[in-house]
């Protein structure tokens, strides 16, 4: 309940504050791409359950069907505000409203896709236990992942095989630790991995 209490009160006052950049980068977005700011992807939720993740678009018109990863932080499909967008992590700032929704939480563990958490084991299938949210422990570490599988011969299968497991064990030590102080510390701490 208190975290619940916590993401309402600040996912309203971050959209509130926020507006004014919020209205700039749409304007951005819209200069480069036709059609709608925002991108909507189908996650999975809590105890598995599909939703729609809210970002500002950043790539090209059918990107999606070239591949669910970003590749390196020139992928081709990305625009040129789209670039600096995911570059300061600004595209996940519609997901406020997925928090105010209740979709999501401001700290946990990132949503999946299906054909991801398909591949779940029994134990990583704890992480679907929890509301998934904008920030975790596994966001930090893995900031610079683009680059990790830019540098990779098989994206695909590093994503797998190397990150994945990785991130799913940092999401299970959240879990094992979630706390309101828990979740300030990570949001300052993602903040200053931003920052620098």
């Amino acid at each position: 309940m208190a975290k619940r209490l916590f993401d309402v009160i600040f996912s309203l006052i971050g959209l509130i504050l926020l507006s004014p950049i919020l209205l700039i980068i749409s304007l951005c977005v819209l200069s480069d791409l036709e059609g709608r700011v925002i991108y909507r992807q189908k996650r999975i939720g809590k105890n598995g359950i599909e939703f729609y993740l809210f970002k500002f678009k950043t790539m090209k018109k059918g990107s999606d069907r070239k591949g669910l990863l970003t590749v390196g932080s020139r992928d081709q499909r990305i625009t040129r505000t789209g670039y600096y967008l995911r570059k300061y992590k600004l595209d996940e700032l519609p997901q406020l409203l997925n928090v105010l929704l209740g979709d999501m939480s401001l700290v946990g563990p990132r949503p999946e896709v299906k054909k991801y958490t398909d591949l779940y084991s029994e134990t990583q299938r704890q992480v679907l236990l929890v509301k998934p949210g904008i920030t975790d422990y596994a966001s930090i570490a893995f900031s610079n992942e683009n680059e990790i599988l830019g540098a990779s011969p098989n994206p695909e299968e590093t994503y797998i095989q190397e990150i994945m497991p990785q991130k799913l064990l940092l999401n299970l030590k959240y879990i094992s630790e979630k706390s309101l102080w828990t979740d300030v510390r990570i949001i300052f701490s993602t903040i200053s991995k931003i920052i620098h």
